[in-house]
């Protein structure tokens, strides 16, 4: 099944997939300790505005994971000390879904130590909600938030997790966990 970028938060994990059928030619990068999504050297040039953005990246005491440029400003509200439902729920609306052929949806999570929240906004619904558990969210198909059996206990392990689930078209991955401090992880597949 093709669910398109999918985010997966918990308390204390998050990790962020890019599966694309249209633009597969891109990585993940750390880019001064944010993780960046974007075309890898042999990709076809393209003016697409959304297919390079920081897809995990620390704000306050928390980590952000999303699929586009909402991951930013979130962060910033973050540092700001909005609580993190309202850093999330704020930003996704101010956003809204991206406006592409397919109006693809804009998907989120804040991850803290003990507390987790994950987001969507779709052309249809903004639907931000606190998890206790591994949680899903994807573009397509999987556009309500659901429980997911995630294994891993790290960083690395999620990431790598993820990029091997068996939903179609898989690019590359990223990961963070949290707790005492924070760590990062991508999976570009190689």
């Amino acid at each position: 099944m093709y669910v398109g970028r999918f985010v997966v938060v918990g308390p204390g994990i998050g990790a962020y997939r890019v599966s694309s059928r249209s633009f597969p030619n891109r990585q993940v990068v750390d880019r001064d300790g944010a993780l960046t999504v974007g075309p890898t050297p042999d990709a076809p040039e393209t003016d697409n505005p959304y297919i390079a953005y920081n897809c995990v990246r620390e704000g306050g005491d928390y980590v952000v994971v999303g699929n586009g440029s909402q991951v930013d400003p979130i962060a910033e509200k973050l540092d700001l000390g909005y609580p993190p439902r309202d850093a999330l729920a704020e930003i996704l609306l101010a956003l809204d879904y991206e406006k592409d052929d397919y109006d693809t949806p804009r998907i989120a999570g804040v991850v803290g130590d003990d507390e987790a929240f994950i987001g969507i906004v779709r052309k249809d619904a903004l639907v931000v909600e606190a998890v206790s558990e591994p949680t899903l969210v994807a573009t397509y198909e999987e556009d309500d938030p659901r429980a997911f059996d995630l294994d891993a206990e790290t960083a690395a392990d999620a990431a790598r997790e993820l990029y091997d689930h068996e939903f179609e078209h898989a690019v590359c991955a990223a990961a963070a966990t949290v707790d005492d401090s924070v760590e990062t992880a991508f999976y570009n597949g190689e």
